[in-house]
């Protein structure tokens, strides 16, 4: 009788295990493994079957609140899988914080600004743990294209909802009749100041272009980004391929690529102060560019060099000696020149840089050179150099001028032949960030026209929102050489992906940037170096989260060069025709050129890729 009880679930198992193939895997795996006779037999054997389980889906996401770099709430997105039927945990991300406060803001500014900051990780953390955690629930960390809509649809719902609110709102407070312009006070504080001398602001606006409205970032927006970027380094891990090549495969649909090029970074070096007791306001950042013709880690390693001589330099005057720095600081005597340096002693920028304070705009032009002469190294042909000139944080709208140093102001006509002269006299600066605002188109243009074939003319300011310029074709954007794009708040990886592929087609270069708050993850990396990006902006060479990013580059490196897949950068300038019109649209920028189809006035401006600067030797030409 139990002989017959077991007989039908015996038939039962085997009919189970014959419609899964089981027998017949079974034996083809004793007859692979047999005459291998590996040392772990069970091992090898799950190795063997491994290969017919489904594929991993995801079954949970963690949102948690943690710390940046700059102990600022920032959201960390965790991936669960269902792998060979249990839970486990795939990987996590941390998001970098961004903020739109300028560093000389009012201390009730950065608190309201800290406060918006913490109530959108809450909401961002509510938001992964509730609405998208189950909504994402079953897909394949692969289907990065899926997920990546699904948040964008999500994204969009949201918003809506926040406009239907405000939309209350305002009509509660128009019956109310209380004050009618409440709203716009809240949206904009800083046309308060911009109110008062009623008489000089209409002649500022007259003279510039008006600021463009700061753009509102919708409170909990985080949550998008961090579960895209966190569903990438997911699908990368479950397929077992690198972060880079994973995004390499998105942006190339599949197809892999035989080589990759690393993008070259751009290190801080000297953070220069605006609201230190300096002149000098004009400088942000100046950044070193290694050669080409050297390896990453060579770079690296020349960078680290400079810095260890900018370090001495910068010492108190009892210890550094006097000669070597008397010639970096030509034309600065009479503004007693000795008081800046030591304030850079030991100080060290959130950016992972030396803090330092100039007097003039020439002045850390020549001390970066002195550090260079005294190491034996010559800047244009050993090393090279970039300035972030953040204009935008210059600009005073009742003179309708940028304050370049203190007390003195330039139009913005006035600031390119500044430039002009500025690179004629230090040709080996090979790049200027922001250097005029957004607004300014029109001497934009000329500016790019005057110098974009012998340097890199980058907007910063004007890229902050990913989507939002992949989406509006009608924002503003300056002509420029390329443009810095940071990853933050709702961008998905696969706008980054789409919208690089728009400036490849333009021969506008893509630099990845770091935000000011930035984390330890190191993703940031992987996405520029998956995305083809010319440039890669980290910051300086101290600070563990950023120093942590030059590490996985320079992993990266070894790991192209000992599969061979490593290809050799290649910079080229771009001159821009002088016929170009002053004004341009992103979707005169971004979309492929179809000049035929367009009027006149929205045509692209004429590009041609121009020589190398004549200063630089045959053997150290950027490529």
């Amino acid at each position: 009788q139990q002989q017959r009880r077991l007989q039908g679930p015996r038939q039962e198992a085997a009919e189970y295990y014959r419609d899964h193939r089981v027998p017949q895997r079974m034996e083809e795996a004793l007859n692979a493994l047999f005459p291998q006779r590996p040392a772990d037999l069970y091992g090898e054997l799950a190795n063997y079957f491994s290969k017919f389980s489904k594929a991993p889906v995801i079954c949970k996401l963690v949102g948690r609140k943690v710390l940046d770099g700059v102990g600022q709430p920032t959201l960390e997105v965790e991936i669960y899988c269902t792998v060979k039927n249990y839970e486990k945990r795939i990987c996590s991300t941390v998001m970098s914080s961004h903020s739109q406060i300028p560093e000389n803001a009012l201390p009730e500014t950065t608190e309201a600004d800290e406060k918006e900051r913490s109530d959108s990780v809450n909401t961002a953390v509510e938001w992964v743990n509730e609405s998208l955690n189950t909504m994402l629930r079953d897909l394949k960390p692969t289907d990065q294209c899926t997920v990546d809509k699904m948040l964008g649809e999500y994204f969009t719902k949201k918003v809506e909802e926040k406009k239907e609110i405000q939309k209350q709102e305002e009509e509660a407070e128009a019956t109310l009749a209380l004050t009618s312009c409440t709203p716009s006070a809240t949206a904009l504080p800083g046309k308060k100041k911009a109110a008062n001398p009623g008489k000089k602001v209409a002649v500022a606006e007259r003279t510039i272009p008006p600021a463009e409205p700061v753009e509102s970032v919708l409170c909990g927006s985080l949550a998008i980004g961090g579960t895209s970027l966190a569903i990438a380094k997911a699908g990368a891990t479950v397929s077992r391929i690198p972060l880079y090549l994973h995004v390499a495969l998105l942006k190339c649909n599949q197809d892999s690529p035989k080589e990759i090029t690393l993008p070259l970074p751009m290190v801080t070096l000297l953070n220069c102060e605006k609201i230190s007791p300096s002149k000098l306001k004009l400088v942000k950042e100046v950044m070193l560019i290694p050669p080409v013709q050297l390896s990453l880690k060579q770079g690296i390693e020349r960078v680290l060099d400079i810095q260890k001589e900018m370090m001495r330099l910068l010492e108190p005057p009892g210890k550094a000696p006097s000669p070597q720095v008397a010639d970096s600081k030509k034309g600065r005597a009479h503004n007693t020149g000795k008081k800046a340096p030591p304030q850079a002693l030991k100080r060290i920028s959130h950016l992972g840089c030396l803090i330092t304070g100039c007097d003039n705009l020439e002045q850390p032009l020549l001390l970066m050179q002195t550090a260079c002469n005294n190491i034996g190294l010559e800047l244009g042909t050993d090393m090279h150099l970039a300035i972030n000139c953040a204009a935008h944080e210059l600009m005073d709208y009742v003179k309708g001028k940028y304050e370049i140093l203190t007390g003195t102001f330039k139009r913005p006509d006035e600031m390119v032949d500044m430039y002009v002269e500025l690179i004629n006299k230090f040709p080996f600066i090979i790049a200027l960030i922001d250097p005029l605002r957004k607004e300014d188109r029109q001497q934009w243009n000329h500016i790019c026209c005057a110098l974009g074939s012998k340097c890199y003319l980058i907007a910063e300011d004007a890229a902050t929102y990913i989507s939002k310029l992949k989406i509006d074709q009608n924002i503003n954007i300056p002509t420029c050489s390329g443009v810095v794009l940071k990853y933050i708040n709702q961008t998905r990886v696969s706008d980054l992906i789409e919208l690089t592929g728009l400036l490849d087609g333009q021969r506008h270069i893509t630099i990845l940037g770091s935000p000011d708050g930035e984390s330890s993850d190191d993703s940031l990396v992987d996405l520029a170096v998956g995305l083809g990006a010319r440039f890669i902006k980290l910051g300086g060479l101290s600070r563990g989260e950023r120093v942590t990013k030059y590490n996985r580059l320079l992993a990266i490196e070894e790991e192209l060069a000992k599969n061979r897949t490593l290809r050799e950068a290649n910079l080229e300038f771009i001159a821009f025709a002088e016929e170009s019109q002053p004004e341009k649209q992103l979707s005169d920028v971004l979309p492929p050129p179809k000049q035929d189809l367009l009027p006149p006035q929205l045509s692209q401006p004429a590009l041609q890729v121009h020589s190398l600067p004549a200063q630089l030797p045959e053997n150290s030409t950027l490529t």
